[in-house]
């Protein structure tokens, strides 16, 4: 049975999927996700509705991996040696453009979740899990390095603070996440809030 699939599964091949996934990501941006249907991203990519559903199982599956796919790089690769690099190098990894169409597309999808559970669930295990590894490791090498106290309060916020910084950046201030703005806030809040000199 395994074996069959992923025999089915091997058939698509990286090219075709990574098109795929663009698709979907564009449906996306451009009705939302509850909105977006199986039947319209066969159409958009010329597949059939039942390699789609054989592929990736339903919806949620398909919306989630496409959203990976588009991550760049991956934060467990990240090592510049020293905490600020890091950060700076995690920022770095999309330019401003990227980041303000990733960030509307973001923003609809956590809307989303909040009704949708498989949503929900599949962004937690291919998204927010594996993302906060990567980010536990980063955090762990300068917790090792003697950047950080082991016992510093803020070191289990961390994650929340970036993500309050992207985030909210839209929020308040009606305007996109930019690298210099992100950067800027790692400076003024995150690495003090550390203990770590932001120089």
């Amino acid at each position: 049975m395994a074996e069959g699939a992923t025999q089915r599964r091997s058939r698509i091949t990286p090219e075709r999927e990574a098109e795929l996934y663009e698709a979907v990501l564009d449906l996306l941006r451009e009705v939302g996700y509850d909105a977006l249907t199986m039947d319209a991203v066969a159409a958009r990519t010329k597949s059939s509705k039942a390699t789609l559903y054989r592929q990736w199982g339903g919806k949620a599956d398909l919306v989630v991996k496409a959203l990976r796919h588009g991550k760049p790089g991956r934060l467990d690769e990240i090592d510049t040696g020293s905490l600020r690099g890091d950060l700076h190098a995690l920022v770095a990894l999309e330019d401003d453009c990227t980041m303000e169409r990733n960030s509307a597309l973001m923003r609809g999808v956590a809307m989303a979740m909040h009704h949708n559970e498989d949503l929900r669930q599949a962004f937690r295990e291919q998204v927010i899990d594996p993302e906060m590894g990567g980010f536990r490791q980063v955090m762990r090498r300068a917790v090792d390095r003697g950047e950080i106290r082991e016992d510093c309060p803020a070191l289990e916020f961390t994650l929340h603070m970036m993500v309050g910084g992207f985030a909210t950046r839209a929020l308040l201030d009606d305007q996109p996440p930019t690298r210099a703005f992100l950067i800027s806030y790692i400076d003024a809040v995150v690495l003090p809030a550390l203990g770590v000199s932001p120089h």
